[in-house]
């Protein structure tokens, strides 16, 4: 049976996601993900970051490719408002790809290309979750999306294959817990919780960048290096005794004050506080939903998705296993979710253009 998101004997679409830390890339040819990737791009330090990283991977680009983009760097601070990182990632996009072949994901106003896109920046503007857990209304009807990523968790109802989402920009979503802003391993973890038990005493923490949840997910075990892509805070080795000295710091003291397994169980506690920050978002959005309803798992994050779908007694699916994906692509098209959700979407909306 042919893929419904067949647009066999078309040029390869790929799909972009550019974010403010990382750019995504996904590949999709008669219908299914081939491939997917994840760049270390630091927006805040300028676009020629961005642009480094198209120079490396140049020939994936291909000529006669259509390109469909989507995007969260708006919001770095390389620009100076939203608005102006919208026009300045538009800019860049007609640059790098040129204007022909080159599609725009707008969320709710669908797909553009880069001149109405001028126009739809409130659209436009951090949608790259409009189209992950539109995708998965599309192939699972009602479910709970949540997607982890290294910085960010998105978490979106969907119903009888509609979104039924609550919020829209980042400031909405940040109010009805669709976007929890904690990550898998970029998130400091002063930000998760301020107080810590070391040896039963309840211990405030040192509000400094001293660990991230990388740490956490490596002395855990649950963490994949290559999807820690940025140094460690102290810019020294990612082992787990570094994680540790790491973890330490954070409340004042050395890896050898402690025995390995006592750093385990604090870091164990950490990544609890975390899976609460996240329960807290997913069970105000899971209101709409009946306890049938999966989980559907999205990011490098999947590990702490795969606790909050038992945490609330719910099926668990897994985003690369639902989209139409080669073997060896169905894990990197989970990862990077965003880019193989618009390369998808992208490829029906050129067979509907094409059939009218």
């Amino acid at each position: 049976m042919k893929s419904r998101f067949a647009n066999e004997g078309k040029t390869l679409i790929t799909g972009w996601d550019i974010g403010g830390a990382h750019l995504k890339m996904a590949q999709c040819r008669d219908g299914e993900i081939i491939s997917a990737k994840i760049f270390k791009t630091p927006l805040w330090l300028g676009l020629e970051q961005t642009r480094e990283a198209l120079r490396e991977i140049d020939e994936l680009r291909g000529e006669g490719n259509t390109n469909v983009f989507t995007m969260t760097g708006e919001l770095s601070d390389t620009f100076t408002s939203r608005e102006a990182g919208i026009a300045g990632l538009l800019d860049f996009i007609e640059m790098e790809f040129g204007a022909g072949n080159t599609l725009i994901y707008a969320g709710r106003s669908g797909f553009c290309d880069l001149s109405t896109a001028r126009s739809l920046g409130s659209d436009i503007a951090s949608a790259n979750w409009h189209a992950t857990a539109s995708l998965s209304a599309k192939l699972a009807g009602t479910g709970l999306f949540v997607d982890m990523g290294s910085t960010t968790t998105d978490i979106l109802a969907f119903k009888d294959s509609v979104l039924v989402n609550d919020g829209y920009s980042d400031a909405e979503r940040l109010l009805t817990g669709e976007l929890v802003y904690t990550g898998f391993a970029r998130s400091a973890l002063i930000g998760i919780a301020a107080l810590v038990p070391v040896r039963g005493h309840m211990t405030p923490l040192m509000n400094e960048y001293f660990a991230n949840t990388a740490d956490l997910g490596r002395v855990l075990g649950t963490l994949d290096e290559a999807d820690d892509k940025y140094p460690s805070a102290d810019r020294l080795p990612k082992t787990v005794a570094g994680s540790i000295q790491r973890l330490a710091r954070m409340v004042g003291r050395d890896s050898g004050d402690l025995e390995e397994d006592e750093w385990i169980d604090i870091a164990r506690w950490f990544s609890e506080q975390q899976l609460r920050m996240i329960h807290d978002g997913a069970f105000r959005v899971a209101r709409k939903l009946d306890q049938a309803a999966p989980v559907i798992g999205a990011g490098i994050g999947r590990p702490q998705i795969r606790q909050l779908a038992k945490r609330m007694d719910r099926p668990y699916v897994d985003f690369g296993s639902l989209v139409p994906a080669t073997d060896d692509a169905r894990d990197d098209a989970s990862k990077a979710a965003p880019a193989a959700a618009v390369a998808l979407l992208g490829s029906i909306y050129l067979d509907h253009q094409t059939a009218a």
